[in-house]
Protein backbone atom coordinates (compact mmCIF):
# COMPACT_ATOMS: atom_id res chain seq x y z
CA UNK A 1 0.00 0.00 0.00
CA UNK A 2 1.82 3.48 -0.83
CA UNK A 3 1.63 6.19 1.36
CA UNK A 4 -1.25 8.83 1.39
CA UNK A 5 -0.69 11.90 -0.41
CA UNK A 6 -0.24 14.65 2.16
CA UNK A 7 -0.85 18.09 -0.12
CA UNK A 8 -0.63 20.43 3.14
CA UNK A 9 2.56 18.58 4.81
CA UNK A 10 4.81 21.19 6.44
CA UNK A 11 8.09 21.81 5.83
CA UNK A 12 11.01 23.36 8.07
CA UNK A 13 10.90 26.45 6.23
CA UNK A 14 7.39 27.51 7.32
CA UNK A 15 8.55 27.23 11.32
CA UNK A 16 10.82 30.26 11.19
CA UNK A 17 7.44 32.57 10.05
CA UNK A 18 4.92 31.20 12.18
CA UNK A 19 3.63 28.86 9.36
CA UNK A 20 2.27 31.93 8.20
CA UNK A 21 3.08 31.60 4.48
CA UNK A 22 2.43 27.89 5.06
CA UNK A 23 -1.25 28.81 5.87
CA UNK A 24 -2.03 31.37 3.26
CA UNK A 25 -0.68 28.87 1.01
CA UNK A 26 -3.60 26.44 2.13
CA UNK A 27 -6.23 29.11 1.93
CA UNK A 28 -5.00 29.77 -1.12
CA UNK A 29 -5.23 26.48 -2.60
CA UNK A 30 -8.80 26.07 -1.00
CA UNK A 31 -9.92 29.09 -2.88
CA UNK A 32 -8.44 27.65 -5.77
CA UNK A 33 -10.55 24.49 -5.35
CA UNK A 34 -13.63 26.47 -4.18
CA UNK A 35 -13.84 28.17 -7.59
CA UNK A 36 -13.12 25.09 -9.47
CA UNK A 37 -16.24 23.38 -7.91
CA UNK A 38 -18.61 26.08 -7.42
CA UNK A 39 -19.87 25.48 -11.10
CA UNK A 40 -20.48 21.40 -10.56
CA UNK A 41 -22.45 21.34 -7.21
CA UNK A 42 -26.27 22.07 -6.59
CA UNK A 43 -26.90 25.75 -6.99
CA UNK A 44 -27.69 28.80 -6.02
CA UNK A 45 -25.53 27.50 -2.67
CA UNK A 46 -22.10 29.02 -1.81
CA UNK A 47 -19.91 25.90 -1.63
CA UNK A 48 -16.52 26.43 0.57
CA UNK A 49 -13.67 23.69 0.11
CA UNK A 50 -12.08 23.32 3.71
CA UNK A 51 -10.06 20.71 3.46
CA UNK A 52 -8.93 17.90 0.71
CA UNK A 53 -6.78 15.51 2.03
CA UNK A 54 -6.16 11.88 1.07
CA UNK A 55 -8.72 12.09 -1.49
CA UNK A 56 -11.64 13.07 0.98
CA UNK A 57 -13.16 16.66 -0.22
CA UNK A 58 -14.48 18.87 2.93
CA UNK A 59 -16.93 21.21 1.70
CA UNK A 60 -19.06 23.50 3.56
CA UNK A 61 -22.63 25.07 2.43
CA UNK A 62 -25.40 27.44 4.46
CA UNK A 63 -28.71 25.49 3.12
CA UNK A 64 -28.96 22.08 4.98
CA UNK A 65 -31.59 21.01 1.52
CA UNK A 66 -28.57 21.58 -0.39
CA UNK A 67 -26.06 19.69 1.59
CA UNK A 68 -28.61 16.92 2.16
CA UNK A 69 -28.90 17.10 -1.88
CA UNK A 70 -24.72 17.13 -1.93
CA UNK A 71 -24.49 13.78 0.05
CA UNK A 72 -27.26 11.91 -1.19
CA UNK A 73 -25.75 12.39 -4.69
CA UNK A 74 -22.44 12.61 -3.58
CA UNK A 75 -21.33 10.03 -6.14
CA UNK A 76 -22.54 11.40 -9.16
CA UNK A 77 -20.48 14.43 -7.80
CA UNK A 78 -17.28 12.76 -7.19
CA UNK A 79 -17.66 11.22 -11.24
CA UNK A 80 -17.76 14.60 -12.47
CA UNK A 81 -15.39 16.19 -9.88
CA UNK A 82 -12.93 13.70 -10.47
CA UNK A 83 -12.61 14.67 -13.95
CA UNK A 84 -10.42 17.95 -13.33
CA UNK A 85 -6.76 17.02 -12.69
CA UNK A 86 -6.88 18.81 -9.04
CA UNK A 87 -9.39 16.03 -8.01
CA UNK A 88 -8.17 12.44 -9.71
CA UNK A 89 -7.82 11.09 -6.58
CA UNK A 90 -11.19 12.07 -4.68
CA UNK A 91 -12.96 9.10 -3.53
CA UNK A 92 -15.17 10.86 -0.81
CA UNK A 93 -16.95 14.42 -0.19
CA UNK A 94 -17.71 14.85 2.89
CA UNK A 95 -20.00 17.72 3.13
CA UNK A 96 -21.18 20.14 6.34
CA UNK A 97 -22.93 22.79 7.64
CA UNK A 98 -21.12 26.40 7.74
CA UNK A 99 -22.83 28.36 10.37
CA UNK A 100 -23.41 31.96 9.32
CA UNK A 101 -21.88 33.92 12.18
CA UNK A 102 -23.34 36.94 12.97
CA UNK A 103 -21.14 40.52 14.16
CA UNK A 104 -21.61 41.25 17.79
CA UNK A 105 -23.64 44.02 18.63
CA UNK A 106 -22.35 47.38 19.42
CA UNK A 107 -22.08 48.52 23.34
CA UNK A 108 -24.80 51.06 22.38
CA UNK A 109 -27.25 48.58 21.50
CA UNK A 110 -27.15 47.19 24.29
CA UNK A 111 -27.91 49.75 26.65
CA UNK A 112 -30.91 50.77 25.65
CA UNK A 113 -32.95 53.26 28.63
CA UNK A 114 -36.58 52.46 29.80
CA UNK A 115 -39.35 54.81 28.97
CA UNK A 116 -40.17 56.54 31.98
CA UNK A 117 -44.30 54.63 32.04
CA UNK A 118 -41.84 51.67 32.30
CA UNK A 119 -39.67 53.34 35.02
CA UNK A 120 -42.93 54.12 36.93
CA UNK A 121 -44.47 50.76 36.93
CA UNK A 122 -41.08 48.97 38.14
CA UNK A 123 -40.97 51.20 40.64
CA UNK A 124 -44.67 50.57 41.90
CA UNK A 125 -43.92 46.88 41.40
CA UNK A 126 -41.11 47.03 43.79
CA UNK A 127 -43.10 48.79 46.45
CA UNK A 128 -45.66 45.59 46.84
CA UNK A 129 -42.54 43.11 46.14
CA UNK A 130 -41.34 41.70 50.35
CA UNK A 131 -38.19 40.55 49.22
CA UNK A 132 -36.32 43.57 50.09
CA UNK A 133 -32.79 42.35 47.15
CA UNK A 134 -35.91 41.50 45.08
CA UNK A 135 -37.24 45.13 45.05
CA UNK A 136 -33.63 46.79 45.43
CA UNK A 137 -33.35 45.30 42.16
CA UNK A 138 -36.16 46.27 40.77
CA UNK A 139 -35.30 49.78 41.60
CA UNK A 140 -31.87 49.67 40.25
CA UNK A 141 -33.58 48.53 37.12
CA UNK A 142 -36.02 51.70 37.16
CA UNK A 143 -33.08 53.84 37.61
CA UNK A 144 -31.25 52.28 34.73
CA UNK A 145 -28.07 51.98 36.94
CA UNK A 146 -25.33 48.93 35.67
Amino acid sequence: MSEPLKLFQQTRKHLKTGNFTFLSTQVAAWQKLTKLIQPILPQPEQWQVVCYENGILTITGANQAMISQLAYLQKQYIVQLSQLSEFKDLQKLQVRLRIQTQPPLKPELLTRSLSPDTQDLIRGAADFVSDPKLSQAMLRLASNKK
